[in-house]
């Protein structure tokens, strides 16, 4: 138990499940928190700082393996510039400050239709993300592609909340688009990095699958 990891991302949906699981898991000794606020989290190896999201270029990171889960929405942001800022900026900093401080692996939270082709403004933030991730240098970058996450959001989302009730409806009809649960996804990161498995894409299907 001599692994080291640092969350970004830590109360949103998949971070705050991933929180939990990263602590409870024998594969880390320390786990790091970088957060905009303080969080009502304790733990004997949790290690929280409050930093500055705008400086995230500035900093080292000083753990092996660094989980991104940072994300947000365009009406959420207020506009499609703010969501880039969150969506691309922050993951693609924080990967640069992972490589430059050693770590070994990036797991990073992205959407089903990444593609930096694609004609769909999401979609092409995202697949642009995960190519600025993956160029930052860091020896194992993992995306995380699920569709439409479930779970006790924080903030209320009309749309997701519609998409949720098709979802559950349509169930297996709707292939890898059925909506996944956060805890699902949270397992699934956590597995990639005790497993030790190599740089990709993992999409729904592959998640649920290694979540168990």
């Amino acid at each position: 138990m001599s692994h080291s990891a640092l969350l970004v991302g830590a109360t949103g949906l998949v971070g705050s499940a991933l929180l939990k699981r990263l602590l409870d898991s024998p594969h880390y000794a320390r786990v790091e928190a970088w957060v905009r606020r303080p969080i009502a989290v304790s733990h004997p190896k949790l290690a929280t700082e409050v930093i500055d999201f705008e400086r995230l270029a500035e900093r080292r990171v000083a753990a092996e393996d660094v989980y991104c889960a940072l994300g947000t929405t365009i009406r959420t942001a207020g506009s499609q510039d703010a969501f880039r800022h969150v969506d691309f900026d922050f993951p693609v900093a924080l990967a640069q400050a992972a490589a430059r401080g050693g770590a070994q692996r990036i797991l990073v939270v992205s959407s089903l239709g990444a593609n930096p082709r694609s004609g769909a403004f999401y979609g092409r933030v995202k697949g642009e993300m995960e190519e600025g991730v993956r160029i930052a240098g860091v020896p194992k970058a993992l995306f995380f592609r699920p569709s439409l996450l479930a779970g006790e959001r924080s903030e209320f989302r009309p749309g997701e909340r519609i998409g949720l009730l098709v979802g559950l409806v349509l169930g297996p009809l709707l292939g890898r688009y059925r909506p996944i649960h956060a805890e699902l996804v949270a397992a699934a990161m956590l597995r990639a990095a005790e497993r030790d498995l190599p740089a990709g894409v993992l999409d729904s299907g592959r998640i649920r699958e290694l979540a168990g």
